[in-house]
């Protein structure tokens, strides 16, 4: 791309400038940029957070995705869906005032307030993959009308119940939280399962 600049004299000067290339690790993992606003340095975060999760997931069948460590009833399925539900409940139910989406509007969450959890063991490889992804797909169309709507300062629509709200800066700091404390877990449970580890 090309843009002109008033020079020191007085003069146009023309300037040859390229947008910053994104690097991808060798997991596929888009890496955060190490000098830009904060805007695209915590959508870099987060996204990074995201590829990690992918990349946890990977190549694993039904039994795979099953699989448990010691007595924890946590599974990289029940981590997909979970953060699937994650995704839509902080960027479309709060975020936007929405309501729930499929598959969450038909679930009974007072008779199983951790159904995304158990009912992954029903789901296909295929199956919970394809939700989580079209949920974060959903998330960054939802995440970027906000940004064009007030900017990283944006408050939810939807209150809390004394009355305030989060920021977009606030829910996208949190979704890294998220993200990174469940990707511990996804790191453990998938070198049980065949010895793959990593950050």
């Amino acid at each position: 791309m090309t843009e002109c600049h008033p020079s020191p004299i007085g003069q146009n000067v023309r300037v040859e400038t390229t947008a910053p290339t994104i690097r991808v690790d060798e997991h596929g993992r888009p890496e955060p940029p190490l000098a830009a606003d904060e805007t695209a340095t915590l959508l870099g975060f987060l996204d990074y957070q995201r590829a990690t999760l992918a990349w946890k997931c990977s190549g694993l069948d039904a039994a795979g995705l099953r699989a448990t460590v010691a007595a924890s009833s946590i599974t990289l399925g029940g981590l997909l869906k979970h953060l699937a539900y994650v995704e839509d409940s902080w960027f479309s139910q709060s975020l936007h005032g929405r309501d729930k989406s499929p598959p969450w509007d038909t679930v009974d969450w007072k008779a199983d307030p951790d159904w995304e959890w158990h009912s992954a063991a029903e789901d296909s490889p295929e199956q919970l993959r394809t939700l989580w992804q079209e949920t974060v797909a959903r998330s960054r169309s939802l995440v970027a009308a906000a940004l064009a709507d007030g900017g990283l300062e944006r408050l939810a629509r939807r209150t809390w119940p004394d009355g305030s709200a989060p920021s977009l800066r606030w829910i996208l700091v949190h979704m890294i939280e998220e993200y990174g404390r469940h990707n511990g877990h996804a790191d453990l449970i998938r070198e049980l399962v065949d010895g793959s580890t990593g950050e």
